[in-house]
This record gives structure tokens, sequence and C-alpha cells, in this order.
């Protein structure tokens, strides 16, 4: 279902936090951008526009608001959703229906809204696929596929076997061979990131509209025999933690593992690049001169373009040799916003 305006301005007026990470209001006479949940003084209806991104927001000019801070909590899964995935990690057998998000207070359309465009599926689907990981999970960690069925939800081992085929391509029993990626999903000052780990580390940290993501996502699961599974990691906690500082301005380098999966070059360039002080640049020839030749820009480049770790590995350090700032997979916008936020901190 499609937000109308008016439905957008009713929710800014309400303060509704169902629609936090879903729109954010603009407004034309002041060029500020704000959440839904703003306390600033509402505007009128005709000096507003709905955008649905932060992105958006600065390509057409507006600045964010000091009142409500919206790029400190871009896209925050609101409470009420936050709920609701709480009481799912508790119990992944349970199934949520209308009638149940009813009960809870909730409006199943907004619910539907949010999970579309934070994690491209309904809630219904979210709530399958993630019975569908529990599952995999148990079955990776030496439980019984019929354990593991009915822990999950399922009523009958048939169909808990061709659902678990129909996502993953194999049957339950051939799922033990198989390494798991935990995936997990965050929100940051510049939007929502995925995040993939092994028990040796972090093996990626993207933007979510990141062009290449699904291209990555088959890289990693072929190079490592693998499979992407939504779900906890023991690295996943140092990541938010160190994250949230680094976006705070209070912290200059991580400790996270990292799970670096390329060839040897494009581990060398990876490498060079963790070397690069926060706060400051290097040109792709500079970058080229610390691994091999002035002369192998364009083979860096193609490898920086290669990395999978955003931040972390931090290629948006990487300029032209002008001072230009050329390609970034997370988008030109957020590559100047990094560098303009670590040159504030340094």
């Amino acid at each position: 279902m499609n937000l109308s305006k008016e439905r957008m301005y009713q929710a800014i007026i309400e303060k509704d936090s169902q629609f936090e990470g879903v729109f954010f209001t603009a407004v034309k006479t002041t060029g500020i951008f704000c959440r839904p949940t703003c306390t600033a003084r509402k505007p009128k209806i005709e000096n507003v526009e709905f955008v649905f991104s932060a992105k958006e927001a600065f390509q057409k000019g507006y600045r964010p608001c000091k009142v409500c801070r919206p790029l400190e909590h871009a896209h925050q899964t609101p409470e009420v959703i936050r709920s609701l995935l709480d009481k799912l990690t508790d119990d992944p057998s349970l199934k949520f229906k209308d009638a149940d998000l009813r009960v809870l207070g909730l409006e199943p359309h907004s619910v539907r809204r949010w999970f579309l465009k934070n994690h491209q599926m309904t809630f219904q689907a979210y709530q399958r696929m993630y019975r569908i990981n529990s599952a995999f999970k148990h079955i990776q960690q030496g439980q019984s596929v019929t354990a593991a069925a009915f822990d999950s939800g399922f009523n009958s081992l048939s169909g808990f076997g061709d659902s678990f085929k129909s996502i993953f391509g194999f049957s339950p029993l051939g799922g033990k061979t198989r390494q798991v990626i935990d995936l997990t999903r965050l929100e940051t000052p510049l939007g929502t990131m995925f995040a993939c780990a092994t028990k040796e580390g972090l093996c990626l940290l993207e933007f979510t509209d990141r062009k290449m993501l699904e291209t990555e996502f088959r890289f990693l699961s072929k190079s490592m025999n693998a499979i992407i599974v939504q779900g906890e990691n023991e690295h996943f906690a140092l990541l938010k933690k160190e994250l949230g500082e680094y976006f705070a301005g209070t912290r200059k380098e991580f400790s996270v593992p990292i799970h670096k999966v390329g060839s040897d070059f494009q581990n060398k360039v990876w490498q060079a690049l963790q070397t690069v002080p926060y706060g400051e640049t290097r040109s792709y020839q500079q970058q080229a001169a610390m691994i091999t030749s002035p002369n192998a820009i364009r083979a860096v480049a193609n490898a920086n373009g290669m990395n999978k770790i955003s931040i972390l590995v931090p290629c948006h350090r990487v300029v032209g040799a002008d001072g230009s700032l050329t390609g970034y997979g997370g988008g030109i916008w957020r590559k100047q916003w990094l560098l303009d936020m670590e040159k504030a901190h340094k």
C-alpha cells in the first residue's frame, strides 16, 4: 500500500513511531528534514514534502534538523518493531497474524511497509525465513532434523523439508556439511547496513543499497562453501559498539576481528587501506606505491572496489590525485560525509 501525503502528515502530527525509518519530513520554508517523531513545531502541509532516505533529502538540498537529529538514528528500528523481533528471537516458532498484531496495538499495514522497506520482504515472509534460519542453526549445532523442524514451529517434516530446500537449495541433512555465515542488520547515521561474520571475524559490512551486494553475497557463499543465515554472531556486539563510537566521533581505530576473503593481491591492497590514518586521505597513486608500483593505479582501484568491509577497511579515504571524490560503493554523498566527520573529529 502506498502512503498518501495526507497519511504521512497525520503521522507527523501524531508523532507516530511506527513510521520511523519509513520517511523523513522535508520542510520547504526552513530547508531542514526531520524524522516523523520530531517534537519541533509542525509546518503547514503545503510547506512539506516527504522523502524516503537521507540521500534523497541531501540531494534536494535539505539539511538535518538539530532538534530530532535524523542522521543520528536514521532507519532506527521503532520500539514496537523491536519488541516483535525480540519475541521472535525468544521463540522462533511464534506465528503472528494480522489479528495478533492488532491485539498488540500495531497496524498490520504499517508493519508490512516497514519490513518491505528495511528487509525487502513482508513481515509474514520474514517470520517464515526466521523459522527456517533458526532450524538451520540448530541442525548445524547437532540437533536432529526432526527436533529442529518441530521446535521451529513446523507442523510436518515434509513441509519443513520443502521449505528448507526452496530457500537453501539442498535438504536439511545436506546443511550439516556447510559453513555458516551469520548476517545481521545495523542502523547507522548513513542508513542501514548488513554485516556478515564467521567464527574468524567480520567478512562483510555494506550499506544495503550497494548495487554489488548480491554479487558479494554469492561470492562469499561460493568461496567459503557457506550459507548466509540471519542470526547472532560473537563479533556483532563489538561491531555495533565500535561503530556507534565511530559515528559519535570518539573512536578512530577498530578492534573487531576481520575475515578478509579475496586474492593475495586484494588482501595486500586492503591491508594498505587500513594503514591510512583517520581523518586523512591518500591518492590511488600513493596507495599503489605502498604496495607495488605507482603505475599499478588501475589494479589497486579495482581491488579497492572489491572491498566488502566498509569503514573498518576505509576505502573512503582514497581520493583522486587532485583531491576529487572518485567512485565509492556506498555513494559519493556518504564518502563526503565520512571524510567531513573524520576531519571534524581528528
